[in-house]
């Protein structure tokens, strides 16, 4: 009886040690706020269960909490990472997951505490619990390059993202991420290209999705379209993956793309266009400069 007690004991360790080396930890950074980081994280997790893989949101924007409130989740908070930090709870008391998405959780950041609470050596031992519980770990990170950002990065990582918009005030704050992971020992991020307006890149004005990652010597993981729909399902508390929009379909392409499969790109903005889609294309309006 007790060999075979040891036996599922170690048949145990041995799954454990087996979904460990095959789970993914993802960080998802970005140089500055306001570039659609947080929207993407819950929305590529949401599309990663669909292939159903379990996956875990780590919100560790600590003190700026805004996962529980994308993922309508924000009454069921009991405890956060904080929590789970300080032993005031088990890790799964933390974890909550949307009624419609049951293989995906959200470890929910602190509400009311600062970046600098959250130890790194603990974290990362949260992040080495996950991986035995969940396919995939995305981490969405505070914005920029302060501590709260140096802080979370660790062994754990085995892929960084940054999230870009085609603008050149972001395009330099994305660069002066890239430096910091690289002191840290974490892999060459891939960059995601967010807000891309097809017209605009036409025309000349708005840099391509390949043209920033090329700016930032850095692979492409994805290029998501400017899409009203998103802000409307955002302001409705709709997620993005449950509308049909151009974005959605940009979303599941990267989401894919995650866990390995070899997707091709739609050069949003290069691609040729079939030629009734050239025929009804509006012209780009003028932007005039005000004499003063």
């Amino acid at each position: 009886m007790a060999k075979a007690s040891k036996a599922l004991k170690a048949a145990k360790a041995a799954e454990a040690a087996r979904k460990r080396s095959q789970a993914k930890v993802w960080l998802i950074a970005s140089g500055k706020g306001g570039v659609g980081k947080s929207t993407l994280s819950s929305s590529l997790a949401m599309a990663l269960t669909e292939s159903g893989l379990r996956v875990c949101v780590v919100d560790a924007d600590i003190g700026l909490r805004d996962q529980d409130v994308l993922l309508n989740l924000e009454n069921r908070i009991v405890y956060d990472v904080l929590d789970v930090q300080n032993g005031d709870c088990l890790l799964p008391q933390a974890l909550i997951s949307p009624a419609d998405y049951p293989n995906l959780s959200l470890l929910p950041a602190s509400q009311f505490s600062r970046c600098r609470d959250l130890e790194p050596k603990a974290f990362r031992q949260i992040l080495s619990t996950l991986r035995s519980i969940f396919d995939h770990i995305i981490i969405d990170c505070p914005a920029g390059i302060e501590r709260g950002l140096r802080g979370l990065m660790n062994n754990e990582i085995d892929e960084t993202v940054l999230v870009c918009t085609p603008d050149d005030v972001c395009i330099r704050n994305a660069d002066r991420v890239v430096p910091l992971m690289e002191k840290k020992g974490l892999p060459r991020p891939w960059v995601i290209v967010n807000r891309l307006q097809e017209d605009l890149i036409r025309s000349g004005e708005m840099y391509s999705a390949q043209v920033v990652a090329d700016t930032l010597d850095l692979p492409l993981m994805g290029e998501v379209p400017e899409d009203p729909s998103v802000y409307r399902a955002v302001l409705q508390r709709i997620p993005v993956t449950d509308i049909d929009c151009p974005a959605r379909t940009a979303l599941y392409r990267i989401a894919r793309r995650m866990t390995g499969m070899t997707v091709a790109f739609p050069q949003i903005g290069t691609a040729r266009l079939p030629w009734y889609k050239r025929m009804k294309r509006a012209k780009v309006k003028e932007v005039k400069r005000i004499a003063h």
